[in-house]
């Protein structure tokens, strides 16, 4: 069975990808764990990938529009902010200081 984006010609769709560095591998990782288990709502309009290079997320969106694109960004980028805001509060105080 195909795949929504295997249906359409993806050369043309929109690419970006956003880099986050956190302060260690650790936190870099658990911003991932929490955030890919969430699928983009309209999969048909929009892939995205999250992979971790060293304390650095990196998320990758394809997406058929423009607008799309910015959406997807705009939700991504208040998840990471919520994850952050709660390794903050709830690490323990040295942990803390390093978000």
């Amino acid at each position: 069975m195909a795949t929504p984006l295997d249906a359409k010609d993806c050369s043309t769709w929109h690419t970006l990808t956003v880099r986050i560095p956190l302060p260690t591998p650790r936190q870099a990782e658990i911003v991932k764990q929490v955030i890919e288990v969430d699928r983009e709502l309209k999969a048909h309009l929009v892939s995205r990938t999250l992979s971790l290079e060293g304390n650095e997320l990196v998320a990758t969106f394809a997406c058929l529009t423009i607008r799309q694109a910015r959406v997807s960004l705009d939700h991504f980028l208040s998840d990471v902010g919520l994850v952050i805001e709660t390794i903050e509060t709830f690490s323990p105080a040295s942990d803390a200081r390093t978000v």
